[in-house]
């Protein structure tokens, strides 16, 4: 249906392409990946013929329907939501005038052969008519704008009102419902939830247009996509699997590339050498010679690009409390929408918690309270011991210098930190070079969410809560950001849709649904696995069991008072041993108050104009510290004892559940 034969583009005098064929086939599911920058975007706007290539020619079959999703785009003004969606009318004309036209071709054709194909193709244009503005299109509509996440109430609301990504979602719907037979789709996933993104996935499994998908979701691609497109140095590389199969098959290729590269290499040294050694001599001259034309005529093994990953750690943040942070009894309106009421929770130092639920249910509220950024309704929020929280999200790139170079951004919070550290750790998040030099008005939204993120991470918090950190990232800017969250030493809960990058960070799941939060340990997978189902049909599992088993339910009794019991003897141990801990911290907080108040008074110069009262203080505050670091010790001795406590009781409990 498509071919790309032999092109070329340069972008400046920068090399997007170089002689790149491509060839797509009804039914194709082909994932389109690279790094940011290689050329992606540049090559779908070549496919819709916006662009045109500076060599080699586009081939389409006649009346070929392309839908296209950019990364951007600026919401459609006058329109509702649900009438932008069925607004089809460009796809129904061009339907339209492909039948006017395979209709004046068979009133003039005599072939059979040639007439019987007309009719097929007649055929095939009609029913796509008839499906596009059929009697159950605006129900379809519905149905696919109910799969992206929109409710009921908002199908009737001004396209206008729709934020940037919500916009998205409508255009993404669109595209959907008018079904092309290719579908160009550009980070799909990118504002999307994940309730959202498993959806898309089930639909394009089941829907009978190619695509061609730019996406840095490699659980996604893993189960969308039968062929990977690699761009990379200018040239298009075919993989016939999905991603994983493409990591497999790459690496092996790059072997062999290597190993070839390497191989020429020692036979161009061997020709050097002899056309060296033997080009002056008028008896070797002629042999000499014509090594000198093979050496001309060897096409040249590039060395693969070396793609290893920088190695590297966060800035250590201070050691909090085992108490990160609480929440009792918290609630949350807006307006006359109820959140959330009387929620509980407690967050202790080394979760790494991913929260998950559908659309709407109060995720990034609650990554707000924690965060202190949105304030609870109702309730208490209670840091813990030494809580440093550090909240990112999107709309903090507005924060950043448009005319600051990078390295100055990250200067500004970096303290005390060495240059050298600084920029290895800009490196880490793929800053290399004169990028660090770049003004931040230039970088792409990529590049700002890298910085961004760098630059709390300089500042030090021991809690990180962080709103869809991998939006408008590349694959191996997940992949470092990956490694540096799992290797962090603090707490962090996320909101993420990157199935992978979940399953990589999280040690626990913390899901969202109706006004209420559930906690399991494990990642994403051990909760699609073993918790999920179980969350959402409890009902089913008892009609599952038979209804005469008294045993059973004698059994789930005696299971819940044991457990109400281990729960109780839990409370009972930790309670002495959680009192001394709050109040050596409210000691602590107390000697660090008197220090402050001690720290003014030898800042003050009348304090030395009054006799003895400098050398006072100053013994003053040299107790203060000698008792702070005390209370210090005793803390830490208290926590420890409180960690041994409850990892007793966790081994006790798997015992008896064994």
């Amino acid at each position: 249906m498509l071919a790309l034969n032999q092109v070329s583009k340069y972008l400046g005098k920068r090399e997007l392409f170089r002689g790149v064929s491509l060839h797509v086939h009804p039914g194709n599911r082909i994932g389109l990946i690279g790094p940011n920058g290689a050329g992606k975007s540049t090559l779908f706007q070549i496919l819709l013929g916006s662009i045109e290539p500076d060599s080699g020619s586009l081939a389409k079959t006649r009346g070929l329907r392309i839908g296209y999703l950019p990364q951007e785009m600026v919401p459609t003004r006058g329109k509702s939501v649900l009438d932008r969606a069925t607004d089809v009318h460009e796809d129904a004309q061009v339907l339209r005038s492909e039948l006017e036209s395979i209709q004046h071709e068979l009133d003039r054709e005599k072939d059979p052969r040639i007439l019987t194909s007309l009719a097929d193709r007649h055929a095939r244009a009609l029913e796509k008519l008839e499906h596009l503005v059929g009697y159950d299109f605006e129900a379809r509509a519905e149905k696919i704008l109910a799969g992206l996440g929109f409710s009921n109430s908002r199908f009737g609301a001004p396209v206008s009102e729709l934020s940037g990504g919500w916009a998205m979602r409508l255009e993404l719907a669109r595209l959907l419902l008018s079904e092309p037979e290719l579908l160009l789709l550009d980070e799909p996933t990118n504002h999307l939830d994940l309730e959202s993104l498993l959806w898309l996935e089930d639909y394009l499994l089941n829907c009978s247009s190619a695509f061609i998908l730019v996406s840095h979701d490699r659980a996604f691609l893993n189960r969308t996509i039968q062929r990977i497109i690699e761009i990379e140095q200018g040239a298009l590389s075919e993989y016939a699997g999905n991603y994983d199969f493409y990591l497999e098959e790459k690496a092996k290729r790059m072997e062999v590339r290597l190993a070839t590269c390497k191989n020429q290499q020692d036979r161009i040294r061997q020709l050097e050498r002899f056309i060296d050694k033997n080009r002056c001599n008028s008896k070797t001259a002629s042999r000499a010679q014509s090594r000198i034309k093979v050496l001309e005529k060897m096409e040249k093994v590039e060395a693969p690009v070396d793609e290893s990953q920088i190695h590297f750690s966060f800035p250590p943040p201070a050691r909090s409390g085992k108490r990160v942070i609480e929440l009792r009894g918290v609630s949350k309106t807006y307006g006359d929408t109820l959140v959330y009421s009387g929620l509980d929770l407690v967050i202790e130092r080394g979760d790494k918690i991913a929260f998950l639920g559908p659309n709407g249910a109060g995720k990034s509220t609650l990554l707000k309270i924690l965060a202190g950024v949105v304030q609870p309704s109702s309730g208490e929020l209670s840091l813990g011991f030494h809580t440093v929280a550090g909240y990112y999200a999107q709309h903090q790139w507005e924060q950043l210098n448009p005319e600051a170079m990078v390295f100055d951004e990250a200067l500004s919070v970096s303290g005390d930190m060495p240059q050298a550290q600084l920029r290895g750790l800009l490196g880490a998040f793929l800053f290399i070079g004169e990028d660090v030099f770049k003004k931040t008005a230039v970088l792409s939204g990529g590049e700002k969410a890298r910085l961004v993120l760098c630059k709390l991470l300089l500042q030090r918090p021991n809690f990180l809560l962080l709103d869809e950190p991998t939006n408008h990232l590349d694959i191996s800017s997940r992949v470092v950001l990956e490694k540096g969250l799992g290797e962090f030493a603090g707490t962090i809960g996320f909101i993420s849709h990157d199935r992978r990058f979940i399953n990589t960070v999280a040690n626990k799941i913390l899901v969202v649904k109706s006004g209420g939060i559930h906690i399991f340990p494990g990642n994403y997978e051990d909760y699609e696995r073993v918790w999920k189902t179980r969350m959402d049909s409890p009902a089913q599992e008892e009609n599952d069991k038979p209804a005469d088993n008294g045993s059973d339910a004698k059994a789930r009794s005696v299971q819940k008072r044991a457990e109400a019991e281990w729960r109780n003897q839990l409370f009972r141990a930790r309670k002495p041993v959680q009192d001394r801990i709050e109040s050596i911290e409210r000691d602590l907080d107390g000697g660090h108050a008197e220090l402050e108040r001690l720290k003014e008074l030898l800042a003050d110069s009348q304090t030395y104009r009054q006799g003895n009262l400098a050398v006072e203080t100053q013994a003053q505050y040299r107790q203060v510290q000698d008792r702070i670091r005390e209370l210090t010790g005793k803390w830490e001795e208290e926590a420890l004892e409180l960690e041994q406590i409850e990892e007793n009781f966790r081994k006790r409990q798997c015992l008896g559940q064994d």
